[in-house]
Parts: C-alpha cells; sequence; structure tokens
C-alpha cells in the first residue's frame, strides 16, 4: 500500500505504548490477538484495549496482562521471562506469520539480543530476556509487526527520543536511566536524543529495540500526506500527555527522504593544501560531499568553513579526520533530512568507448541524465581529444538512447 508512518515520541516509546497506537488508528484487536496465537503462548498472557485520557487527550491503552499461573506449553516449558534467543527465533519461524511480519520481528529481536550482550560481555544467543520479559516482549514485537502490516506501513520514521533521568529497577537490580540496553541500541543507531526535563523511564528497551530496527531515519516528520493519527497511551500520569503518536499516510513527494549529517568547523591557520588533502580523505572514508568557503572571522581574520555531508553511520570516522588532518578545535554537527531523486547507473557505449550515464529518475519519469566525468576525462586522454567533445557525444547518445 506504500504507507510512511512516523513515531512521534513526545513521552517516548514502550512496547505497549506501539500497540496501543495501532489499535487507535485503526488496526482491529482481534485481528492481533488472531495473528498471536499462532506463537502458540496464548495461556501465558491476555490482550485487552482501554480508552484513557492523558491532560484532556483521548489514547488507547493496549494491556498485556500476564498469567503467571498458567499450564505450560509442551514445546515451552518454562516460566515467563526465561527464553533465550534461539527458542524465541524457533517459535516465530514456526508461527506461520506473514513473510515481512516474521522479517521485522526477527530482526527487532536479534538487535535487541545484541544490545543486551554487549551490555553483558556475553554471546547473543546466551541474552537471557528478563527485564524484557520473554512474553509480553514477544507480544509487543510481533503484534506491532503485525499492526503495521494491517495499515500497509512499508517505512516507518521517528522523532528524536527523549532520554528520561532517574533509575528503574530491573532483573540486575536498580539500574541508571536510560537503561544501559536502551543506551546501547540508541548508540548502534546513532540516534538523537533530547531531555525533555522528566525524570523517569521514558524509552523501554522493547520500545527502542522497535524504533532503532524498523526507522529509516530520526528526527523531523517526513514528506507525507497525513491519513491518520493514533495515539497510544502509556500508564503513567506524566507533566506532558503520556501519549505517543503514530501519523500515517502516503508519500507526498514521488522523491525518497534519508538524514544525513552535516558536519561544519571554520578554520584559519591552515596551508590550503593541509585543507585540500583533508577534503579528500574524508570523501575517501564515506562523506557525501565536502566543500569549503572562504569567509571572515573575528579581528578581520580570512578563515575557511569547511562543511562535510556524510551519512549519520559516518560521523565519527569523519569527525576523527577533522581532528586529525586539520587544527579545529570544535566541530558543530546537525542532522538534516533531505529529499533525494532515485538513481542509478548504466554503462553506455560510445565512439571512445565506455562510459558510465548517471540517472536520476522522479517517480517513473527521468528527470536528469549525465556522463560521469572520469570516464570522460579517461577517454579524452587515451584519444588526444578534448574533454568536452567526448562529454558531448556522451550526453546526446545518452539524451537519444534513455529519454524515451
Amino acid at each position: 500500500m506504500n504507507k510512511i508512518g512516523y513515531l512521534d515520541c513526545p513521552t517516548g516509546l514502550a512496547g505497549d505504548m506501539c500497540l496501543g497506537a495501532l489499535v487507535d488508528a485503526g488496526v482491529p484487536l482481534e485481528y492481533l490477538q488472531e495473528g498471536l496465537k499462532s506463537l502458540q503462548i496464548e495461556d501465558e498472557y491476555q490482550l485487552r484495549e482501554e480508552t484513557v485520557t492523558h491532560h484532556g487527550q483521548v489514547g488507547t491503552k493496549v494491556h498485556v496482562d500476564l498469567s503467571y499461573s498458567h499450564d505450560h506449553h509442551p514445546h515451552h516449558d518454562h516460566h515467563h521471562g526465561s527464553r533465550h534467543l534461539p527458542e524465541i527465533v524457533e517459535m516465530i519461524k514456526d508461527a506461520q506469520l506473514p513473510p515481512r511480519v516474521e522479517e521485522r520481528s526477527l530482526a527487532i529481536f536479534h538487535r535487541l539480543a545484541l544490545a543486551e550482550a554487549a551490555v553483558h560481555g556475553i554471546e547473543p544467543e546466551r541474552v537471557h530476556f528478563h527485564e524484557v520479559g520473554a512474553t509480553d516482549a514477544l507480544v509487543d514485537i510481533v503484534g506491532t509487526c503485525l499492526g503495521l502490516e494491517w495499515l500497509g506501513i512499508d517505512r516507518l520514521f521517528c522523532s528524536a527520543l527523549p532520554t528520561g533521568g532517574g533509575t528503574v529497577k530491573a532483573a540486575h537490580g536498580i539500574l541508571p536511566v536510560p537503561a544501559p540496553a536502551v543506551l546501547r541500541l540508541w548508540e548502534m543507531a546513532q540516534v538523537p536524543v533530547y531531555s525533555n526535563g522528566i525524570e523517569r523511564e521514558l524509552v523501554t528497551p522493547t520500545g527502542a529495540a522497535i524504533a532503532t530496527t524498523l526507522a529509516t531515519g530520526f528526527g523531523s516528520v517526513p514528506s507525507m500526506r497525513l491519513e491518520q493519527v493514533g495515539l497510544g497511551a502509556g500508564s503513567a500520569q506524566l507533566p506532558l500527555p503520556n501519549l505517543l503518536r503514530l501519523w500515517v499516510g502516503s508519500p507526498g513527494e514521488p522523491q525518497g527522504l534519508e538524514q544525513v549529517a552535516v558536519l561544519e568547523t571554520q578554520i584559519d591557520d591552515l596551508s590550503p593544501q593541509a585543507i585540500a588533502y583533508c577534503c579528500d580523505q574524508l570523501l575517501a572514508a564515506g562523506a557525501l560531499d565536502v566543500f569549503t568557503q572562504p569567509i571572515t572571522m573575528k579581528k578581520s581574520r580570512l578563515g575557511v568553513l569547511l562543511t562535510v555531508i556524510c551519512p549519520p553511520t559516518h560521523i565519527t570516522a569523519c569527525e576523527t579526520l577533522l581532528f586529525q588532518e586539520t587544527t579545529t578545535l570544535g566541530i558543530r554537527r546537525t542532522l538534516q533530512n533531505r529529499s533525494i531523486l532515485r538513481r542509478e547507473l548504466r554503462t553506455l557505449e560510445t565512439p571512445y568507448g565506455s562510459v558510465q550515464i548517471k540517472l536520476a529518475w522522479q517517480g517513473q519519469q527521468l528527470s536528469n541524465l549525465q556522463p560521469e566525468y572520469e570516464d570522460c576525462a579517461e577517454l579524452a586522454r587515451q584519444h588526444h581529444l578534448p574533454w568536452r567533445q567526448v562529454y558531448q557525444t556522451a550526453l546526446e547518445l545518452a539524451r537519444s538512447t534513455f529519454n524515451h
């Protein structure tokens, strides 16, 4: 259905809040109950919904009531909270869930296990799901994936997440907030975080695992045509309305959105050759673009503003290079969304040899095409021809070949 979902998390994120937001957005609770039966743990919990009010706003609270005195299932003979990753993987694979529900659920559990394993210094397969609770984690995670499938949400985005504060009780004792597993999940996905002044647990490990696994990007709302909003209620009464807001809609523009990091620093005491070398190194390290601008700094000193655009996953590598190769003492960083056209490279045979052509598409419409500079330059050197002649020949051929 090509729908976009946006998790707006002013008071954080938890698995049951995801379920509440999905039900509030129209997913029938009966559909979730029926889909979750395939896990064969229905004797361990009950699922129910309740309409609640936070600061005058109405939302849906989904309760996962655990039944601690149940008959053990013959294939899963243990108490709540005592499952390890391999068994959970087996349960999900045996459940005959829709393909994307299975894929997303497994990915979330794998990421959660990786984070917990890193915190405890063990292998992911040995992670003992206690504080995330095996039963309620299964219900929250698989139920969320079922709900996203019902709504037809192909891509999910998420707001920046509030850190919370204070402490929380867990199986390992009293832990600081954010919990260690949540902090590790944020680190793995380079999540933008902030403090909203509320000193309590706001993002649970399950909520963090869902967001960091499924979200395409974190930050402001993606371009979309808003069609419905679901409000998932948390349990506590907080200074802000304790509601997760799920925005559901259609893509607003044919081009895609991706999140990029923008790193900036100004330099007034470095050789231009050193700056040129640093720019080359940054591009080699995975920066999407690097550019400089002449600026006038304090006391009328002439300087250079060096800007790096890179994927969020490359922030550390690019900042390390900037500190290593320049005299800067500080780097500003921001996360931004950028609209991008779908691009592909095609190889075209010209009278002089092969040239790669970069094609840019806006929806199904070809928006732009350009011969690759280096290919044209290499052919121009080989044939002792002006670069412009090779480029123009390739461009005309590309237009006649691809502009149908």
